[in-house]
């Protein structure tokens, strides 16, 4: 088991895009989702396939259990987890000693760039590169479990 720290923030602007960093697609679908518990699978770049459970202990702080399992197992899930579905890049970006990851979403999210910085701990505190928008930490409508199942907030976008 490992915790998960992180902070998620709305980007704003294209300045992002030149930090550079490297990229790749991600497909994930939701298998099940009960409070603060998400079950997930994830392929990447269609050769990596993980199975994710993740357990809420605070918005900033989850426990993360991560396992690989075989690419068609996971197609086979995806197939069943009928359209609770996100496809994005992911974009990697480091910046003042951390790794922020830049999803650029696809299909119905279209539009949507969030950006996350995971802390070694909660009392680390990340320079915030001037394209971070507005926080969306702990706010369950941000969470990509929501964004698969309700699509985009209410106003999410101009």
């Amino acid at each position: 088991m490992a915790l998960e720290i992180e902070r998620k923030y709305l980007v704003d602007g294209e300045s992002w895009r030149e930090a550079g960093g490297g990229s790749h697609h991600i497909l994930q679908a939701y298998l099940a989702l009960d409070g603060s518990t998400s079950v997930r699978v994830r392929i990447s770049d269609g050769r990596r396939a993980r199975l994710t459970v993740k357990i809420g202990r605070s918005g900033l702080v989850r426990d993360e259990f991560e396992y690989p399992v075989p690419l068609e197992d996971a197609e086979r899930m995806i197939e069943a987890a009928q359209g609770r579905l996100i496809e994005k890049v992911r974009h990697v970006i480091p910046s003042g000693g951390f790794v922020w990851e830049v999803d650029v979403y696809e299909g119905a999210l279209s539009g949507l760039v969030i950006a996350e910085v995971e802390m070694r701990s909660e009392n680390d505190t990340p320079v915030l590169p001037e394209w971070i928008g507005r926080e969306v930490t702990g706010e369950a409508a941000w969470s990509n479990a929501m964004l698969a199942i309700h699509g985009l907030p209410e106003g999410a976008l101009p």
